[in-house]
């Protein structure tokens, strides 16, 4: 499968952004989905994930409470809605497939990524 995110960009303390992630080569629907992200000069870090149905998510505890993860399997998206940005969100952001549906929380599961989009919150 491909995967391809898109929507970031740069913003201020406090605004909101939703990232978009579309799948190609495959059924949206026969996988987990989550995104990572990676700041400059630290290592990658799960954000969220979500099961196959859309019911089942999981959250970083850096993010619970202000991202919002969902999905679209009749149109192969998969989205995160980013309120209260913070600068320390600044980070490059990718999907992730993990090919268990039920997998959107086990973090070693994802095999197959997407390239990043940036995304810079300024204070």
């Amino acid at each position: 499968v491909q995967l391809q995110a898109s929507g970031g960009g740069v913003v201020q303390t406090g605004d909101s952004l939703t990232l978009s992630c579309k799948l190609s080569g495959g059924t949206l629907s026969s996988f987990a989905m989550g995104w990572f992200r990676q700041a400059p000069g630290r290592e990658r870090e799960f954000v969220a994930g979500i099961g196959w149905s859309g019911t089942m998510t999981a959250y970083a505890d850096s993010v619970k409470g202000r991202f919002t993860i969902s999905r679209d399997n009749a149109k192969n998206m998969v989205y995160l809605r980013m309120d209260s940005l913070r600068p320390g969100d600044t980070a490059d952001y990718s999907c992730a497939a993990n090919p268990h549906p039920y997998g959107h929380h086990n973090i070693n599961g994802f095999t197959s990524w997407g390239q990043g989009t940036l995304v810079t919150v300024s204070s």
